[in-house]
Formats: structure tokens, C-alpha cells, sequence
């Protein structure tokens, strides 16, 4: 069992599940958690929840992994990765079932399907019964034979689950809603919510920093934390994304890779600080580095209401951070899209020479043109949805960028 008399120090987790790839809501829960570590000091761990073997892919993880370190998200601890971890959890179970903490049941999959189907005809809510769970003075269904059974969670059946979360505020569910949560499949594997539990609680976990589609399974979590007599975090659930048509963000929206935004042509300063101000503010401040957020950033200015995502403000931001950016940067990151699209960046003229060009006619720019739509990574990356250097910059401009590239 893990030590709960360490120092208290912060402690938070950034951990995705490699079903697909990093997304702009994963990266703004890794941005805050990662980003509330450094203003405490803390320590910030990466942890691979990979327990879906079925949907779980080596790209998926890499394209996680990839992204994290395209924004410079750095991780104190790990990757750690929940498949390997399986001994581990393995323990715990087994303490959990001698000490009554968890069961064994053998309801078969369409013994299940028919206990909810009438519970809907009677208008009741479709839940586990119970009907393997030991109890004092009650027989138990004799044991079918051939069956593998799952391990069941013993959950209170009285009182209440209560937490304060640092951005919703008090939440509160009665016992009675929770039925007897799964957390060993009839194979051995453990289910995704009593991974979670043992991981927060060996790496010491004092802060879960995730998205509200959490929410609902804080309470089984809290519950197994204190069967297990483990330390509770505080979490901090954080409200969804919206796109600019009010409905959740998707694909159709933009909801694409991380590392799609590297691909057209954004830099990662203008993604982090776009994805800051998505539910968090510093009164009107709007322009700042991750050295300035880390220090301002802090749980009480999360806003509990959704946020809207718009393509150009980010647009707008991306403008900002090119014409601060260094002309040999930009130079050496065009060099290489170009190089990927088969064109030999030595035999045209000094690219660092031409960008010079843009980017000092947009740094004496007194207007910006918000909705600007490229010339040096539109050009070089084919035709992406980045921002320009300048804001000035016309379809003739592009047009004589993308000659002397070629």
C-alpha cells in the first residue's frame, strides 16, 4: 500500500487513452494541469491509459506523445502505461475480494440484458440488482457451471457521495443511484475506472484536472478510494468545447489532431495561448507566454460555462506570435515543408532573405487584418489554414512567395 504521509506536494496527470489522436480538448486538459503543476512547483505525470486493447494503436500513443512535445509540455514522471501495470491492479483486486471489498458475480451477459429489460417495463431504472453481492442471512444463486465471473465493486448503499469540485462547486449523489460497478472483466482485465483509482492513488495524485464527461464517474472513483482508505484528490472538472455554432465541437468543426495545426502552418505559442483563454481568464489579458500563464494560472478563474472555439481568433493569435517569431526559425521550419513537398529549398533565393521581407513589413503593420489568410506557411505547407506574417499581405504577395519557394 501506498505511503499517504508524503509531503504535500502538488501533484496532477495528464492521461489520455491512445484511441485516437491528441485533440484540442485533451491538449487544453493537459495545458491546464501541466501548467498548474508549475505554478505550485508540482510535479506533472503523463500517464497512457491503454486498457482498450481493442482500440488502443502504437500511432495513437505516438501521435499523443508527438504533439505533447510539439507544444512543450513537459512531463516530470512518465509516460507510465496502464497494460503495464496489470500485477499491480491484479493485488489490489484480490485484497478488495478477501476483504469483502469486492465480489465475485456470475450473472451471465443475457441473464443482464434480461434483468434491465424489466426493470424498463416496470419504469425503473436499468442497474445491476445485486443479486451476487453477499449479504448477511441471504443465499446466494448456486454457482453455473463453466462461467467466468467479474469482480464487482461492494458500493455503500446509504448516505451520500459529496465532493467540492474546484470548478463546478458542491456536487452531491446519493449511494442508492450507484449500482455495483464491474472493475474486473471475466478475463482478469480491470476496468477502466479501478485503473484509474490505483494510479491516482500510487502516484500520489492530488489534483485531477479533465474534462465534465468525468463527472459522472468521480463518485464510483471516490467510493473505491475510500474502500481502498486512500487519499481523495480534488478535482477540477472542466466544461466542454463548443464550436462557433453552439453544438459540441467535432471534426466539421476543426477538431482535428494537434498536430494538424503544425502541419498548416501554426506555432505551438499561438495554440497555447489560444487553448489558454478557452474557459480561463487573467481580467482582459489576451496576449501572453507560457511563463506569464504559469504564473497567473490558478482553478478559481476557470469558468464552469462551456467555451466557444473560434478559428480566427486563432488566426489572429497565429499573425501575432509569426511576426514576433526569428526570421531563421521560420527559414529552417519552411526549408522543411518544402523539402517534404519535393522542392530543394538551395535552389531558390535565401528563404531567411525572403521572409525577412514579410515578416518586417508585418512588424511595422499598425492594423490587423483579422481574418488574413497566409502567405509564408500557406504557401509552404500547401495551401493550410495558418495565418500570414503580415497582416498586410495580398493574393499578389502569396503569389510571389510561392514563386521564389518553388
Amino acid at each position: 500500500m501506498p505511503s499517504t504521509n508524503s509531503a504535500p506536494q502538488v501533484r496532477t496527470r495528464f492521461a489520455p487513452s491512445p484511441t485516437g489522436f491528441l485533440h484540442i480538448g485533451g491538449a487544453r486538459t493537459a495545458l491546464f494541469s501541466w501548467a498548474y503543476a508549475r505554478r505550485h512547483g508540482g510535479i506533472f505525470i503523463l500517464r497512457v491509459e491503454d486498457t482498450d486493447v481493442a482500440r488502443s494503436t502504437p500511432e495513437a500513443v505516438q501521435a499523443i506523445l508527438d504533439g505533447m512535445q510539439w507544444l512543450g509540455l513537459d512531463h516530470d514522471e512518465g509516460p507510465f502505461y496502464q497494460m503495464r501495470r496489470m500485477e499491480r491492479y491484479t493485488d489490489v483486486i484480490r485484497k478488495m475480494l478477501n476483504s469483502g471489498k469486492a465480489y465475485h458475480c456470475y450473472a451471465s451477459p443475457d441473464e443482464l440484458d434480461a434483468m434491465r429489460e424489466a426493470q424498463r417495463e416496470r419504469g425503473e431504472k436499468p442497474r445491476y440488482d445485486g443479486r451476487w453481492r453477499p449479504e448477511r442471512g441471504k443465499d446466494l444463486p448456486e454457482r453455473p457451471g463453466g462461467v467466468k465471473p467479474v469482480v464487482r465493486f461492494r458500493n455503500p448503499t446509504e448516505g451520500v457521495v459529496a465532493w467540492h469540485d474546484v470548478v463546478k462547486g458542491p456536487i452531491e449523489i446519493a449511494n442508492a443511484e450507484l449500482d455495483d460497478l464491474i472493475i474486473a472483466r471475466a478475463d482478469g482485465t480491470p476496468t477502466y475506472n479501478f485503473c484509474v483509482v490505483v494510479d491516482d492513488w500510487d502516484m500520489h495524485i492530488t489534483h485531477v484536472i479533465r474534462g465534465d464527461d468525468h463527472v459522472n464517474n468521480t463518485p464510483r472513483q471516490i467510493n473505491i478510494l475510500r474502500a481502498l482508505e486512500a487519499p481523495v484528490p480534488q478535482y477540477a472538472h472542466l466544461s466542454m468545447i463548443l464550436g462557433p455554432d453552439g453544438q459540441k465541437l467535432s471534426k466539421r468543426h476543426g477538431a482535428v489532431s494537434v498536430m494538424q495545426y503544425h502541419e498548416d502552418g501554426y506555432l505551438p505559442e499561438a495554440v497555447l495561448n489560444y487553448l489558454a483563454r478557452l474557459g480561463w481568464s487573467h481580467g482582459d489579458d489576451e496576449l501572453f507566454d507560457m511563463r506569464q500563464f504559469c504564473e497567473w494560472f490558478d482553478l478559481d478563474h476557470i469558468t464552469p460555462s462551456a467555451a466557444q472555439f473560434n478559428s480566427d481568433k486563432l488566426l489572429w493569435l497565429n499573425q501575432h506570435y509569426l511576426k514576433l517569431a526569428d526570421d531563421a526559425r521560420l527559414a529552417a521550419d519552411v526549408s522543411e515543408r518544402l523539402a517534404r513537398r519535393g522542392i530543394d529549398p538551395e535552389r531558390g533565393p535565401l528563404l531567411e532573405a525572403v521572409i525577412g521581407v514579410y515578416t518586417r513589413a508585418g512588424r511595422h503593420t499598425q492594423r490587423t487584418r483579422r481574418r488574413g489568410r497566409g502567405v509564408l506557411y500557406r504557401s509552404a505547407s500547401g495551401g493550410g489554414t495558418a495565418g500570414a506574417a503580415s497582416d498586410r499581405c495580398d493574393s499578389r504577395r502569396a503569389g510571389r512567395f510561392a514563386q521564389a519557394a518553388r
